[in-house]
């Protein structure tokens, strides 16, 4: 499941990767050992100068798409501090139940009891479920999964928020992926945008997208 292709770009100083759904970014209290920066790390010590591996952000394991990680605690801290700082601009491709009748919008229910904004398009309707791109302006955990819900309209293959058998169209897991990131380089301050296609499970359910 995964190869050095999941890496989508490297320098001396991060990478980014584009995640497969099914693998979990770090190990939970269970203390799994397969995830996808035990594997980044494996690779990058096996090389004839051995680096590091510092994930600067999380994907839930059942998410696919775009992850920066740093090469050094003092990059990935940089990195990270532009997650605080609301610069780093995401947008996710997700599958919602139901047709969602607004075709843009805003979201601003709290999450964590704090202040939690994501925007919304949409991208197209199908029959009993929609296609949308979501961009979270703030960065809670969860927070397009809970958002979503609260207005009516579940991920598909939502299972910790919703229950399976409230869902129309079935799909056999989370319909969330991590499409483009943009973000400064943390050392040269360069931008950086990154784009990564809809994986094969969720383009095949849908007879394939553009984006």
């Amino acid at each position: 499941m995964l190869d050095e292709k999941c890496i989508i770009y490297e320098d001396d100083s991060i990478l980014v990767v584009n995640k497969p759904s099914g693998v979990l970014t770090v190990p939970t209290p269970a203390n799994e050992k397969h995830t996808l920066t035990s594997y980044l790390n494996s690779l990058l010590k096996s090389r004839e100068k051995p680096e590091a591996a510092f994930p600067c952000h999380r994907l839930d394991r059942d998410t696919s798409g775009l992850i920066i990680y740093a090469k050094s605690r003092a990059i990935q801290e940089k990195v990270m501090q532009q997650f605080k700082d609301s610069l780093v601009k995401k947008k996710y491709i997700a599958f919602i139940d139901g047709i969602i009748i607004r075709p843009t919008g805003v979201i601003s229910f709290p999450v964590e009891n704090k202040r939690s904004i994501t925007k919304y398009k949409l991208l197209q309707k199908r029959k009993d479920y929609s296609i949308i791109e979501a961009e979270p302006a703030t960065g809670r955990t969860n927070q397009i999964r809970i958002h979503l819900k609260m207005i009516g309209h579940p991920i598909l293959g939502e299972r910790k928020y919703a229950f399976g058998k409230d869902f129309k169209v079935k799909f056999r897991r989370l319909a969330l992926h991590a499409a483009k990131i943009q973000f400064r380089h943390p050392v040269d301050q360069r931008v950086l945008e990154f784009t990564s296609r809809l994986p094969d499970d969720m383009s095949r359910f849908i007879g394939g997208l553009k984006y």
